[in-house]
C-alpha cells in the first residue's frame, strides 16, 4: 500500500486527488496538507468530499510527512519549493504538478532529486503526454515549413501565463526544430507587429469561466493546417494521471523523471 500525503487539500485539485485516492485499492492517504489560515485545518479531511477518514488536516508539513511514501502537490510555487525542503529531510517522494516555476525554482527541483524521486510535470494527463509525443513527432516531419502557433485556454481563477502545459508543448517543438523557445516565443501580439517572423512559436492565453483546461498546437502551412488539441473536462484527468506518478516512483530511491518516463513514452 502506498502511504500518499496531498499538498492543499482544499483547493480544486486537492479534492480531485482526495477522490482518486478513496478509489484507489493500492493507495491510502496518509496526510492532508492546507496553508496556514485555512478553514480546514483541525477537520478530517474526508469531510471535504462527504466521507469519514480519520486523516486531520494540518499546516504541519514536517510532521505530517512522517512515514508518508509520497506527496502531491498542485499549489504554488512558493508553497511546492518549502513541501521539497521536507520532503528531501524526510526522503519522501514527490509528485510535482505546481507550474510558474522560474529558472532558481527549477534547479532547486533537479539539485533535490539527487537525494529523492521527483516526477515533475506541467501536466499530469495522459492524454496531454501522448499529444507531447505526437507533436515532437509532427516537428520533426513537417520541419520549417509550418508556423506554429499555440493556443491555451483556463479558467478565470488561473494566474499563470501561458500556462505550464503550452510552455511544454513549445519547449518540445522547438527542440523537435532545433529551436531555443526562450528566443522564438512570441507571447501575444498588438499593434503593427510586422510580418511574421518564421522560426517563432507564437503563443495566446484565453482566461474566463470554469474552463478546466485547452490547449491546441497549430502547425500552419501553405495549403493545409494540422492543429493537435486536447481538451480536459474534468480535473480528475490530472487526479489519476498523478497516481500513476506515485505507483511510478514507489521503490525508487532518487532521479528526477516526467509523465513521459510514467507512461513509457520515451
Amino acid at each position: 500500500m502506498i502511504k500518499v500525503a496531498i499538498a492543499g487539500i482544499s483547493g480544486r485539485m486537492g479534492h480531485a486527488l482526495l477522490e482518486a485516492v478513496l478509489t484507489a485499492s493500492d493507495l491510502k492517504l496518509h496526510a492532508a496538507l492546507d496553508r496556514d489560515g485555512s478553514a480546514s485545518l483541525d477537520k478530517d479531511a474526508g469531510a471535504l468530499i462527504g466521507a469519514s477518514l480519520q486523516v486531520k488536516v494540518s499546516a504541519d508539513v514536517a510532521t505530517a510527512l512522517i512515514g508518508a511514501d509520497v506527496l502531491i502537490d498542485f499549489t504554488r510555487p512558493e508553497a511546492t519549493l518549502h513541501h521539497l525542503d521536507v520532503c528531501v529531510e524526510r526522503k519522501v517522494g514527490l509528485i510535482i504538478g505546481t507550474t510558474g516555476f522560474d529558472a532558481t525554482g527549477k534547479a532547486a527541483i533537479e539539485q533535490a532529486a539527487k537525494q529523492i524521486p521527483i516526477v515533475f510535470a506541467p501536466n499530469m494527463s495522459v492524454g496531454v503526454n501522448l499529444a507531447l509525443k505526437l507533436l515532437d513527432m509532427a516537428a520533426r516531419v513537417l520541419d520549417e515549413d509550418f508556423d506554429i502557433e499555440i493556443v491555451e485556454a483556463h479558467h478565470r481563477h488561473k494566474v499563470d501565463a501561458p500556462s505550464g502545459t503550452a510552455l511544454r508543448m513549445g519547449e518540445v517543438v522547438a527542440k523537435a526544430l532545433g529551436r531555443d523557445l526562450n528566443t522564438c516565443a512570441v507571447y501575444g501580439r498588438e499593434g503593427v507587429t510586422g510580418e511574421r517572423d518564421a522560426r517563432s512559436i507564437g503563443f495566446a492565453t484565453v482566461r474566463g469561466g470554469d474552463i478546466v483546461g485547452d490547449h491546441t498546437v497549430m502547425f500552419a502551412g501553405i495549403g493545409e493546417r494540422l492543429e493537435i488539441t486536447h481538451k480536459a473536462s474534468s480535473r480528475m484527468t490530472f487526479a489519476l494521471g498523478a497516481l500513476r506518478a506515485a505507483r511510478f516512483l514507489s521503490g525508487k530511491s532518487v532521479g528526477l523523471f516526467d509523465m513521459q518516463d510514467v507512461l513509457g513514452l520515451k
